[in-house]
């Protein structure tokens, strides 16, 4: 991203609009594969059973329906800065635009977090280390510091390489998929567990599912990134109501697939203890060929991307608060020579480091699980807010035409969203914790840049969205 002053007066040139139908689409694609189907699979299938498909399929359903309300939203404020700016719109309040913007940036964080978290687990069955949680962890902290050293380096948004980043991660997924096809089709899997619930005692099936759908919804994530993009498409009014729908549909096929391939050929119990559950896939669909010595490092590959672009949103969308004054000013430093938001960089590294070893420092805690619900959580919080602001911005006629979601879609949205959101849902509490803390810190910092303000008379600015990722 290049970085850019929101000095008055000043005109900056607009964004080259280089992305067609296809470039779109697998945009969107690349951006939701990644972590959440690699890693997550075994923690879905505990709770659930072998039913673990379906948790997927109510996440897809409803991301769908979120989906619906973005494209509304997207072509008729077709402008590069997605929720924060449909926040504001609707409702003009500084601190709920400021409180879902850092919300949107923390769960970069958290995400970039968990893959990291994952990146770690397959490196370390790649390369047969049988290494414990400690050292584990010790390479997914490095894994963030070397993410942080590119995000410094300075790493320019680049559509022709996530065309190859999408196909590596695809080439995983399909992998799994065809070894599933395969042993199925010569009767080495059992169908019975596919439709069998076998939920914890504590859980009915309905919050069984619920829960789980909590923790499925991670890797549904990322279609929303896309409407930052609205800026670079070819008529995006015309292309992105059909992109987006055949994307998400796309994804959502995939995973459902692959869920059903993983508990037919591995049990659900060998599934939720491994950190690596596709590995275990492709293991016992085709033990005679070498695949699952390959499958550790598409998937590295493919969180490692996920990685990367998280932190890059989470470090410049810190660096856009800071350089409005709504965060400390000290955050918006750029460095003299590779321009890049360094400050930023450093601190939304930190705080993934703190993520990382705190979770990781409760052994009855999963830290991918942990994580990945934290995301979900986080960004099922503000889908909710944008169902509601579908709806709101209603009032707003504009002259173009643009998409208009369904009746009733974006309240059924609303509602399903903050269901996922609510304790009732059967999350875990460890996901409340992390993300309470994420927004004690983004309050704290609210706290001392008003002081800081106040005592150096700088005039507090009114948050503007369409400048945050500078």
């Amino acid at each position: 991203m290049a970085e850019a002053t929101t000095s008055a007066g000043e005109h900056e040139p607009a964004l080259k609009r280089v992305l067609g139908p296809k470039l779109l689409l697998l945009f969107i694609v690349g951006d939701i594969l990644g972590t959440g189907i690699y890693a997550l699979v075994g923690q879905v299938a505990e709770e659930v059973g072998g039913a673990a498909w379906l948790p997927f399929l109510v996440a897809f359903a409803v991301a769908m329906i979120t989906a619906f309300s973005y494209l509304e939203l997207v072509t008729k404020y077709p402008a590069a800065a997605g929720a924060a700016l449909y926040t504001h719109k609707a409702f003009g309040v500084h601190f709920l635009t400021f409180m879902v913007t850092f919300v949107v940036m923390s769960s970069g964080i958290t995400s970039a977090s968990t893959a990291s978290r994952a990146f770690a687990s397959n490196l370390n069955e790649g390369f047969g280390l049988d290494l414990g949680n400690g050292g584990i962890v010790l390479i997914a902290l490095g894994f963030m510091l070397l993410v942080a050293a590119v995000n410094f380096r300075g790493v320019g948004e680049s559509v022709k390489l996530n065309v190859v980043l999408t196909l590596v991660e695809l080439s995983g997924l399909l992998l799994v998929i065809l070894i599933g096809v395969f042993a199925i089709a010569g009767g080495n899997a059992d169908w019975s567990r596919v439709v069998a619930f076998d939920t914890p005692e504590d859980k009915g099936v309905f919050l069984a599912v619920t829960s789980a759908t909590s923790l499925a919804f991670f890797a549904m994530v990322g279609f929303e990134d896309s409407v930052n993009m609205a800026e670079e498409c070819h008529e995006p009014r015309r292309i992105f109501p059909k992109i987006m729908i055949t994307g998400l549909t796309l994804t959502g096929i995939i995973y459902v697939l692959v869920a059903i391939c993983a508990v037919a050929l591995v049990p659900v119990g060998a599934l939720a203890e491994s950190e690596t559950p596709l590995v275990e896939v492709v293991r016992a669909g085709a033990p005679g060929i070498p695949a699952d010595a390959v499958l550790p490092f598409i998937s590295m590959f493919a969180v490692a991307n996920s990685a990367l672009i998280n932190m890059l949103m989470a470090s410049r969308l810190l660096y856009g608060m800071a350089n409005q004054a709504v965060l400390p000013k000290p955050l918006a430093r750029v460095h003299p020579f590779r321009r890049t938001p360094w400050v930023s960089i450093l601190v939304t590294t930190l705080v993934a480091f703190m993520l990382i070893i705190y979770v990781s420092l409760d052994s009855d805690s999963d830290v991918v699980s942990a994580l990945g619900g934290t995301t979900s959580l986080l960004l099922l919080a503000v889908f909710t807010i944008v169902n509601i602001a579908v709806l709101v911005l209603r009032r707003d006629r504009i002259d173009a035409d643009h998409f208009r979601a369904p009746a009733g879609l974006p309240v059924v949205g609303a509602v399903a969203s903050a269901y996922l959101v609510l304790p009732f849902s059967g999350r875990d509490a460890i996901q409340y914790e992390l993300a309470g803390l994420l927004l004690l810190l983004g309050l704290v910092l609210y706290g001392i840049t008003i002081l800081l303000n106040r005592r150096l008379g700088v005039k507090q600015t009114v948050l503007d969205p369409t400048k945050l990722d500078g």
